[in-house]
């Protein structure tokens, strides 16, 4: 027994100096950072678009009737439909930039525009309301928040994420 701790002080010993050298650090290393928008480009930002999208990042749907609607995380609301089950077809795409969620009721979809809360009335393709800054930032896809912004008091609102890599020894 006397032999054991000896034998795992030097294993943990020679881990540690693995991780501090040099040939072990890693070169490069990743994270989130948050991509913006001015308020003024914020509150002009949600439309129709012209035509369907390919799902990229798919998030939460909704379903109504013979209508699918499916967030695409930070961009906006794909519209499905799916009067034949067997055959579901996009028709269109809701531009909603800092987008993570949505609710429906009757023609209007509610939804998050980054910081904004906006009703979209899809028979008219018009925005009907709009509250400022009723949420708070939107979070990064693994749940950071950009604590360091007063977004209230800017002109730059925080619409999304966006993956990062960076150069250095332990990112320095």
């Amino acid at each position: 027994m006397k032999r054991v701790k000896p034998l795992v002080w030097g294993v943990l010993l020679a881990g540690v100096w693995m991780l501090a050298s040099s040939d072990v650090m890693p070169d490069r290393y990743g994270g989130w950072a948050p991509y913006f928008m001015q308020r003024a480009d914020l509150e002009r930002s949600v439309k129709m678009a012209p035509e369907a999208r390919e799902m990229v990042d798919p998030g939460k749907l909704w379903i109504a009737g013979d209508k699918i609607y499916v967030v695409e995380r930070y961009k906006g609301v794909h519209i499905i439909d799916n009067s034949d089950p067997a055959n579901p077809r996009p028709t269109g795409f809701l531009i909603a930039p800092g987008c993570m969620d949505v609710a429906l009721r009757g023609d209007v979809i509610y939804l998050d525009n980054a910081v904004d809360l906006v009703a979209f009335d899809l028979s008219t393709g018009a925005e009907t309301s709009r509250l400022r800054n009723y949420f708070p930032p939107p979070a990064s896809p693994v749940g950071d928040r950009y604590h360091n912004f007063d977004y209230g008091s800017s002109d730059m609102i925080p619409v999304g994420w966006k993956r990062v890599v960076r150069e250095g020894k332990n990112g320095l």
